[in-house]
């Protein structure tokens, strides 16, 4: 099939646009994130300069390159012991969106159970996690499930505190012109107090995700059999330090994840200028 010159240079600039496209998109990206890419990278560098010329034995600090080595040894099961961390993380922070929006929501309908219930819930959130732990454990028992309860109970706080306070920054003016055009009480919810409460929705999610990392960990340290938290006190009686550095590094990547997922979800949901930094 004879192709003519006409549609060889339309085809190559299509390809030379598309080309450019991509290139334009990664030097963008660069653009934006190479200071944090820097940032870590001299992160690292350090590390490797502080172990080799510090004479630091490997029983204390390894070096970057031996803890990445870990990964390539099978005896620490890495996967299974990720999954479980990740599914104690994810699960726990679900649980803590779903339940501090909708009581966040119940407060904003019923000022009266708001004034009966947030009382108490400043109260129970001021006991330490770490010593509720221990009676999650004979509650519950072992396994994912306790692990997840904790981090749900640490992480949904703040959730519901910034949610409780984006249905109420609605302008009053707003609300009564609405109220004078007729709005029924869950228009006014859905099209005003929800639409201009999801800044402080996700500012507080964005808190919950260190939380959330948090009470999986201190679930797996009081008692698990599995998990990344669970592997770096097993490791510690060896003197595993590399083990349970990257042990520490997957669970820092673990809440990476969540973190960037909840900010890809801020970027659909929230326009620019109303996200909350």
């Amino acid at each position: 099939m004879a192709v003519d010159g006409q549609d060889l240079t339309a085809a190559s600039a299509r390809a030379g646009t598309s080309d450019g496209g991509v290139f334009e998109a990664v030097g963008h990206w660069l653009l934006r994130w190479w200071p944090a890419i820097a940032g870590h990278v001299a992160f690292i560098a350090a590390w490797w300069l502080i172990v080799v010329w510090g004479d630091i034995p490997a029983f204390i600090m390894p070096t970057p390159w031996a803890t990445l080595q870990t990964l390539w040894d099978p005896t620490y099961h890495w996967p299974h012991h990720v999954a479980i961390t990740a599914g104690e993380v994810f699960g726990g922070y679900l649980l803590a969106v779903v339940v501090g929006i909708g009581l966040a929501m119940a407060f904003c309908w019923s000022r009266g159970f708001e004034r009966g219930a947030m009382p108490v819930l400043v109260t129970l959130n001021m006991i330490p996690k770490v010593a509720m732990a221990p009676l999650f454990i004979v509650w519950l028992g072992f396994g994912l499930f306790p692990n997840m309860v904790i981090a749900f109970t640490i992480s949904f706080f703040p959730i519901l505190l910034t949610t409780s306070r984006g249905l109420r920054e609605v302008e009053p003016d707003l609300l009564d012109l609405v109220r004078a055009l007729k709005g029924s009480r869950w228009q006014i919810f859905r099209k005003i107090q929800l639409p201009g409460a999801l800044p402080y929705i996700f500012s507080g999610m964005k808190v919950a995700t260190v939380l959330a990392v948090a009470g999986a960990i201190v679930g797996e340290f009081m008692g698990s059999s599995g998990g990344l938290g669970y592997l770096m006190q097993s490791r510690q009686g060896f003197l595993d330090t590399a083990g349970m550095f990257m042990a520490v590094i997957l669970v820092s990547i673990i809440g990476v994840v969540l973190y960037g997922l909840v900010l890809l979800l801020e970027r659909w949901c929230v326009v620019t200028d109303a996200r909350i930094e």
